[in-house]
């Protein structure tokens, strides 16, 4: 008779979770393992069948008051018999007690909406392609060590809860550029790009304005060489960052549902120009 289990990951388990990601056309970043194994090491839950890992989930902790869930992936072989439902099961009960967050695949609303969580609004992908024009503007420039507490203090309002955590170890992902925008020693905006498994991925992008969050665009993308693949994540509600995305000739890949289990968090959507994970956040 099989045996199947649900168990904690390893930080190996979560190496095998991004890959199937991968597959699955999510497109992680290269160095994204390490960042949110330690965010929160006890957050990451797999399905074991015969002592073959065959699922995973992410049910991350922010805080005291907020989850995220992610990497909920069954491989094709073994779906449609329960396994990632009993998987999904024990991740919810992780995070009882918690307003939970999820990027989820729209067709699925229906789904999550019967573990309690509803729509907030969507996230959509568009995909461009990388100029290599140098387009760094004045007040433009790498985030450096002492800006560091004060860009964890502008983040603070776009995300639920405090992330800080979370934020210096992506801030710092091997193969990423971090740019800041200042104005007479005001932090106005800041950006990250990162390599993925298929180009690059911008995100976060915050800014107080739309032209601020245009020239950290094109000063992160201009950090990569020329014809390569790159991709922005952002809350369909802004409108501005729609209009950035098709000024500069990206197109639309796909959307998810952001949902969340209790009151929707009051995020400046406005200024929220690219998102950081589809998978944390």
């Amino acid at each position: 008779m099989s045996e199947y289990k649900v168990r904690p990951m390893t930080r190996k388990d979560l190496e095998l979770a991004v890959r199937w990601a991968a597959e699955e056309g999510w497109n992680p970043g290269l160095a994204d393992v390490g960042t949110f194994y330690e965010t929160d090491p006890e957050g990451y839950w797999c399905g074991v069948l015969d002592g073959e890992m065959i699922a995973s989930i992410s049910a991350v902790k922010y805080g005291a008051y907020f989850g995220f869930v992610g990497f909920y992936i069954v491989k094709p072989e073994f779906r449609g018999k329960g396994y990632g439902l009993e998987l999904w099961n024990r991740a919810m009960e992780s995070l009882a007690g918690r307003n939970v967050g999820l990027d989820g695949v729209v067709a699925q609303q229906d789904n999550y909406k019967k573990s309690g969580f509803q729509l907030a609004y969507n996230n959509l992908r568009y995909e461009g392609v990388t100029n290599g024009e140098a387009s760094i503007r004045e007040g433009i420039g790498a985030i450096t060590k002492d800006q560091l507490e004060a860009i964890l203090s502008y983040d603070g309002p776009f995300f639920p809860v405090d992330r800080q955590s979370f934020l210096r170890n992506w801030l710092q992902q091997d193969g990423s550029t971090a740019l800041a925008s200042w104005r007479d020693g005001n932090l106005l905006g800041y950006g990250v790009i990162r390599p993925c498994r298929n180009g690059y991925k911008i995100g976060p992008l915050v800014a107080d304005t739309t032209e601020i969050a245009e020239n950290l665009f094109l000063g992160l993308q201009s950090s990569v060489r020329s014809g390569e693949p790159f991709y922005l994540d952002f809350p369909e509600p802004n409108e501005a960052a729609l209009m950035l995305a098709l000024k500069h000739d990206m197109t639309k890949v796909f959307e998810t549902a952001r949902m969340y289990t209790a009151d929707f968090p009051a995020l400046p959507l406005a200024r929220l120009y690219g998102i950081t994970s589809f998978e944390l956040g």
